[in-house]
Formats: C-alpha cells, sequence, structure tokens
C-alpha cells in the first residue's frame, strides 16, 4: 500500500498490556521501548494449529529482518489452562518461539487491538502506527512486500533504527525426552515414543527410562535415510502395521511427520527412513486440480503455480486426492492402521479432516470432514472436525476421534453402506470443563490421545485438564482414571498376561512417560462447564450486514478471469440463530437475518479469496503461469442479540489499516 494511503488512515497503536513477558530475560516491553523497529504483533493461542503454522511462517522473515524487525507474540488463550503462565512458558519453549511473547490471560491487547480470530497479525510501523491487520495463515509473501516498503519508506526519513531485537532466549528444561507426543507398544515389549521436542524417534525399555536406540539426527529438518542421519520435524503420531503388510513394504511403522506436512515410513529393524506421502508443501485447503467447477473436486494451495484460481462453491467431496508424494498434507498429528478399512488413517489436524493413506497404492484420500471448523456430526463428507488430534480403532473397527479444538470425543462408525460422524462427549468450539457423569453433560478440555480399553470403554488424554478421562459406551457416561499430570498427550493401554491391564501415559510437560493403574473405582470429579473466555459481539435481531475486507498483498491481484475470485460460506449453531443468509456464495458482502428467538449463538463465516502474482501485463491481465495464492480464514463469533447491539458486522481478511 502507498505511503498516501496509510497516511489517510494512520492510527496510532495501542500500548501492549498483560500480566508479563516471556523470552525478554525479565524485562516488561512497551511500544515507546520498540520506536524505531517494525513491529509485528502476533495474535495467538498455544492450542491452535493454525497459530502454529504461522509460527513457523514468520520465522524466515524474522531471521531476514532480524535487525529491523520485532516479533511479539500477544497470547490471548482461548481455554482456562492455557491461562496458566507455567503452562505458557511450556508452550514457548516446545515451539521454539525465539522473539517476545506478552502473557495476555484477560485478553486486554487482543480487545485493544479488535482481534475477533486466533491468528490475527497487526503489523505496527517504527513510529508507531498500524499499517496491517490480518487474519489467518498464509501471509508471509504479503508481508515481506510490506517490509521491504516500510524499510525503505523509514530509512528514507530516518526513524528506522536497525540493531538486536529484546529477544533473550530461556533456560531449557528438558531431558532424555522432549516434549514427547505419541507412543506406541513394540512386539518386544519396548516403547516407540515420538519425542516431538528433539524431533525423532526413540525405543524406550519397559522401565520407560532406558533407551534401547533412536532413530533421527535430533537435528530439525527433513531428510530420508539411515537412523543416524535421518531428520524429522516436530513429529507427533506413530502406528504400527501388521507384520504380513510390513514384509511386503519393507518399513514397520508410518510417523505423522507434522511440521513437514509428510508421512514418513519407517524400519524398525534398521532404523531406515523413508517419505511415503507428503510433498511437504502445506496444504491450505482441500486440494485437487488447478481448476475446478462447482461439482468439481479441488481448491487451492499456497504457491500453486499453475492455471486459474478457481475454487469450488463448496467443500470437496470424501474421496481420493493422489498417490503418494504427490499430495499435500496439512499437519498430520496422529496415525492408526485400520484392519476394516485397509488404510492407515490420519488426524489431518491442518485442514480439520480425517485422511487415509493406502500404503500398497499409495493413494492417499479423504475419509471424512468437510474442512470447516468446528462440531457438526453427520455423513462423512459433510462432517465439521476441529483439529482432530488423537485416533484409536475398537473391535468393530470404528474410529474414535480426539477432536481437540471442540473438547470432544467423536466416532467414525465405519459400515458397508458408508461412514457417519457422531459424537460422545463435547458441545461446541468454545465449550469445555472438567465435569463427569452424563455424558450429554460431560466436559473434556482439549484432548490429544485417545485409545480403547480392553473392555470396550475408551481411555481419553485430556491433555488440558492434566487427566485421562474414561468414555463408557455402554453407559453413555464419563470418569477420571487419574489426574495431576501434566499435559498428558497419549495414553498407552498395556495388557500383561496375568494381570489387570495398565496405562502407560506420555506426560509432555514432563518429558516423560509414567505407568498409571485403572483404578477399580473411577473418581466423579464435576469442576463444572466452561466457556471460552472472549468477549461476545453485541448484534441486533434482524438484518446484520456483514463485511469481509480483503486487499491483495503488493505485486498481486485478484484472479478474476473466471469470475469473482472470493467466496464466503456461513452458518450457525444453533441453526435456529440465521434466519436466511446462510450457505456458500461468491463475494465478501453477505446480508444476514438473524432470529430475535434465539438469544445468543456463534456465527461460523470461512472466507477464501485467491489472487496471484504480477507484474501485471500491460493490458492488465494476469500474465501466464503466475504463481496463485489462496487466502483463507475460518471464524467462530460468539454473538449475543440485544436491542443496542451493532447492525455490521466487519472482519478482516487481509485489511489495511
Amino acid at each position: 500500500m502507498s505511503e498516501t494511503v496509510r497516511t489517510q488512515l494512520r492510527v496510532r497503536a495501542s500500548e501492549l498490556e498483560g500480566r508479563g513477558w516471556l523470552n525478554t530475560g525479565g524485562k516488561s516491553l512497551d511500544l515507546e521501548s520498540l520506536r524505531g523497529k517494525i513491529v509485528l504483533l502476533d495474535f495467538w493461542t498455544f492450542c491452535c494449529i493454525n497459530c502454529l503454522h504461522v509460527l513457523d511462517e514468520l520465522r524466515p522473515l524474522e531471521e531476514k529482518y532480524s535487525d529491523v524487525l520485532v516479533t511479539v507474540g500477544v497470547h490471548s488463550p482461548k481455554f482456562e489452562h492455557e491461562a496458566d503462565p507455567v503452562a505458557l512458558a511450556s508452550a514457548v519453549e516446545r515451539y521454539e518461539i525465539h522473539h517476545p511473547v506478552l502473557d495476555d490471560p484477560e485478553l486486554a491487547t487482543w480487545k485493544a487491538y479488535t482481534a475477533r480470530a486466533w491468528p490475527t497479525l497487526v503489523v505496527v510501523d517504527p513510529e508507531g502506527y498500524i499499517v496491517a491487520h490480518l487474519s489467518g495463515e498464509g501471509h508471509a509473501d504479503g508481508l515481506a512486500v510490506l517490509l521491504e516498503e516500510l524499510v525503505a519508506e523509514h530509512e528514507a526519513k530516518g526513524t528506522l533504527h536497525r540493531g538486536n531485537g529484546p529477544y533473550v532466549a530461556p533456560v531449557p528444561t528438558s531431558g532424555t525426552l522432549r516434549f514427547p507426543g505419541k507412543a506406541t507398544q513394540l512386539a518386544n515389549g519396548n516403547y516407540l515414543v515420538v519425542d516431538s521436542g528433539h524431533h525423532r524417534l526413540v525405543e524406550l525399555r519397559p522401565d520407560l527410562e532406558t533407551v534401547e536406540r533412536v532413530i533421527g539426527s535430533g537435528t530439525k529438518g527433513y531428510l530420508d535415510g539411515q537412523a543416524e542421519i535421518a531428520q524429522f520435524n516436530e513429529p507427533q503420531g506413530v502406528a504400527l502395521l501388521p507384520s504380513e503388510l510390513a514384509w511386503k513394504l519393507g518399513y514397520d511403522a508410518v510417523v505423522a511427520d507434522t511440521v513437514n506436512h509428510r508421512l514418513r515410513g519407517v524400519t524398525l529393524s534398521s532404523g531406515y527412513v523413508q517419505t511415503v506421502a507428503g510433498n511437504g508443501v502445506q496444504r491450505l485447503l482441500d486440494a485437487g486440480p488447478a481448476r475446478v467447477t462447482d461439482t468439481g473436486a479441488g481448491t487451492w494451495s499456497e504457491h500453486h503455480d499453475a492455471g486459474p484460481a478457481d475454487f469450488a462453491a463448496d467443500a470437496i467431496d470424501v474421496g481420493a486426492l493422489g498417490l503418494g508424494t504427490g499430495v499435500s498434507l496439512s499437519s498430520p498429528w496422529d496415525v492408526v492402521w485400520s484392519g476394516k478399512l485397509q488404510r492407515v488413517v490420519i488426524a489431518m489436524a491442518g485442514t480439520h479432516q480425517i485422511f487415509a493413506f493406502d500404503p500398497l497404492s499409495n493413494e492417499v484420500s479423504i475419509l471424512a470432514g468437510s474442512g470447516l471448523e468446528g462440531l457438526l456430526d453427520g455423513k462423512a463428507e459433510e462432517a465439521w472436525f476441529a483439529q482432530s488430534s488423537g485416533l484409536a480403532i475398537d473391535a468393530d473397527g470404528n474410529i474414535w476421534v480426539a477432536d481437540s479444538e471442540t473438547s470432544s470425543l467423536r466416532r467414525l462408525v465405519v459400515t458397508d453402506s458408508g461412514v457417519t460422524l457422531e459424537t460422545a462427549v463435547g458441545k461446541g468450539l468454545f465449550d469445555f470443563g472438567f465435569r463427569d457423569g452424563d455424558a450429554a453433560e460431560a466436559r473434556l478440555q482439549h484432548p490429544l490421545g485417545v485409545t480403547v480399553l480392553p473392555d470396550g470403554s475408551v481411555a481419553i488424554a485430556d491433555t488440558y485438564n492434566g487427566a485421562v478421562r474414561r468414555y463408557d459406551p455402554a453407559t453413555k457416561s464419563v470418569s477420571t482414571l487419574a489426574r495431576g499430570l501434566a499435559e498428558p498427550s497419549d495414553v498407552v493401554v498395556v495388557q500383561v498376561e496375568g494381570s489387570e491391564p495398565l496405562l502407560v501415559v506420555v506426560e509432555s510437560n514432563k518429558h516423560q512417560l509414567v505407568l498409571v493403574p485403572i483404578p477399580k473405582e473411577a473418581q466423579q470429579v464435576d469442576e463444572g462447564a466452561s466457556q471460552t473466555h472472549r468477549p461476545k459481539s453485541p448484534v441486533t435481531p434482524g438484518a446484520l450486514e456483514l463485511a469481509v475486507r480483503f486487499k491483495a498483498p503488493t505485486g498481486q491481484k485478484l484472479d478474476d478471469r473466471w469470475g469473482d475470485p472470493t467466496q464466503l460460506k456461513i452458518s450457525s449453531t444453533p441453526p435456529e440463530l440465521l434466519v436466511s443468509g446462510g450457505g456458500t456464495s461468491v463475494g465478501l458482502l453477505r446480508t444476514l437475518e438473524l432470529s430475535a428467538d434465539v438469544p445468543e449463538g456463534i456465527l461460523h463465516i470461512t472466507a477464501r479469496a485467491a489472487a496471484c502474482d504480477g507484474p501485471e501485463t500491460e493490458d492488465g491481465e494476469i500474465p501466464d503461469h503466475a504463481a496463485c495464492h489462496l487466502y483463507q480464514q475460518d471464524w467462530g463469533i460468539p454473538v449475543v442479540l440485544q436491542a443496542d447491539g451493532e447492525s455490521e458486522l466487519v472482519l478482516d481478511l487481509r485489511g489495511m489499516d
């Protein structure tokens, strides 16, 4: 954006308020102390997969512009547990965040900057004025252009100060393991542990302490090869394949290599690592053919260098996507082998879907999930998930899912006639708590792991409650098996002949695995049901004008060669809230009608826009083979209806202030 436009809209940045600071060596920061630097505020919460994507997107920019750019992570928590300063410090260490972080538990700075979504990015120029307000991920290229403009402008004005930023590295806390993710028991009685923070696999003996061997160099990266040189990037899940299948394939285990957006095959006899699925390019949406129609099966990925940036009017149908390493994945978080499907089932956290991988044919397909974020049951292709992070298979071949962002336990029922989704425990995106009893009223808090016990009940690693919970399908009730754990991320049932089954719990924030007996009498806990500590937007019943602001970055142009390249998809919880204006259509403006009979609810809004790189040709057309970019953001906007509420709702997909 030009200097003239920015000058017309100059808005002074609000002060940074919160409980304290991390990564500053104990010092507090304010905007005055950062004057002369370009400040990038990253509003995030550590449960959010999109926020984790943005952390990785920003790393190259932080390195390139280290002498002029200061990124400040404003941690505005969604869940109660995330407001714990100890938990936040662990998350900052876990995700190797190398910039200052403001602890904003009361959302004071979030409110001051009118953030409405995680993640939100705000750029403040060296003089302390806001120049960009962005929602969602995928903005790195546009930010790079804006940073170059700001550097040139303020260097010329003499208002840019080069030099080191205020970041101070914290003292590490981990030991043999570092924030382990998932684990599985091997035939020899040892445990194969995904040592996520050390970017490797570790085989532990049954004492849960002695290291038998390590697979992976321990250096973050991507490299196939022998155990001592192979590289992973924050892997999370692991699944063992049936021995007869492993013999055919030449590898025994499949690893969800999360930040590399790949599946890796591991030959346990040698430790050799190979890539079996994923091309390493993050899948932003349901990707497929470059151009699609209303009945087509595909949309766009970031940096898709091909034809028109058109996209389907509705979500992709469940079905095949392509073969192995030719397919884009997005933060695969867990994997499990399904004998009924003869597939590796994948919790694709980054797109809120469940994928499947056939290791014999190399075919990758979508098993369930429309790609929209939320809690919606029904047919596989229509269902909504929210950052599914844990998987288990029961005796009937059904798939249990720990759906973390809806704090729910869900089940994919697999039959010959198809796959359907049903929710066992959980209510919605903003509902959580610690409550046992009837499943309809029970609450979890951001669960990451799940396993099926010998009696058919389901044990849940209820991560942010620090507990292992149990769901009994026969009585449809929830109880507590253990508590007082530090962010348990997985649970493994161990059946030793002649003894009662035990649980091995991956206690991620204590960097260890612990043995937990299953009590004969489970606890009944009721610490209440809660909702996300986030202000509800007051709106009037009746007409509500919705506008999503989007401006293509400098050097890009909206791709309108095949019609309007923008799209809105809107629904509500409860459905009765939205009288009219729901559904999917092109454009970023919509008039909604809200029911006067529903006091409050959530508006689910998905906005998309497609733009392609310039420079433009003389006739203003996009050059052939230009790289195209798809921008998307999902909002869940809590609203309360009142007579003096707002009649207009304005959101920024990519707005410049």
